[in-house]
């Protein structure tokens, strides 16, 4: 059935954030959120995890209303990785890995909870620092450990904010190289606000815009990927084009 969000609103006191927010993903798919600064786009991924709670509106995962859950059963469905990743205590890459195990433990962790952890981290490409401290790593080689602890939850909906904001263009291919196949092969539905539109065509199937607290545009990339709609929402002059199949956005310099 997938996930579904219907007249979904957001406010901070009397301040309204999010107007009626409505769209459907398909399993297996990743979502681009899409938007400039303060249009709403964590606000959106907090409010579909539970973090924040709308004051009106549903969101559904296979039919199931998520608002209504209690947390340790959401956990086990909705897995959210935040911007900001910094760690502030000592701890094992295994052992942050692992926390992702919790919604699925009674006391200590069990040998299936071990052996999913590695297997994420096989995956990622991370096994090689299981045992090293967190705070040793990359910013990026961090971000891909916040992300293998979502992904040991099990969960069908991924919310990744911003996951590849502190990597280099390399770590950004291979980090959004291996969300997509892993969205493909466990048959994840996969939110993820990205700035980058160009690294988001490459790898997202759909594509949600931002503005003034609606949604903009909604749609495959040739329908939200456009010259006018890029200009409307971030006020920049583009050039459109296709290279390898992929909608490329060119920035043009604003004439002095």
């Amino acid at each position: 059935m997938g996930f579904e969000v219907e007249n979904l609103s957001f406010r901070y006191g009397s301040h309204l954030i999010l107007d009626r927010i409505s769209f459907q993903l398909e399993k297996g798919k990743i979502l681009a959120l899409l938007g400039p600064n303060g249009t709403g786009k964590t606000t959106l991924l907090k409010a579909l995890s539970g973090i924040l709670r709308p004051f009106e509106g549903t969101s559904k995962m296979d039919g199931a209303e998520l608002l209504k859950m209690d947390l340790k059963k959401k956990a086990r469905i909705v897995a959210y990785v935040p911007q900001n990743t910094n760690s502030t205590f000592p701890v094992r890459v295994v052992d942050a890995v692992m926390m992702g195990r919790k919604p699925f433990q009674r006391f200590a962790p069990t040998k299936e909870d071990e052996t999913v952890a590695f297997e994420i981290m096989e995956k990622l490409e991370l096994s090689e620092y299981a045992f090293q401290d967190i705070n040793e790593l990359s910013g990026g080689e961090r971000q891909r450990v916040f992300i293998a602890r979502a992904l040991c939850q099990q969960p069908s909906l991924l919310l990744l904010d911003e996951p590849t904001s502190s990597m280099d263009l390399k770590n950004q291919l291979r980090t959004m190289s291996m969300v997509q196949n892993l969205t493909k092969e466990q048959n994840l539905t996969v939110i993820v606000s990205i700035h980058d539109i160009n690294l988001a065509a490459m790898y997202c199937d759909q594509f949600l815009m931002l503005h003034q607290k609606k949604i903009c545009a909604l749609g495959t990339a040739q329908e939200v990927l456009t010259q006018q709609k890029i200009y409307e929402v971030y006020g920049v002059d583009t050039k459109i084009e296709s290279i390898d199949g992929y909608r490329h956005m060119i920035l043009r310099k604003p004439i002095s």
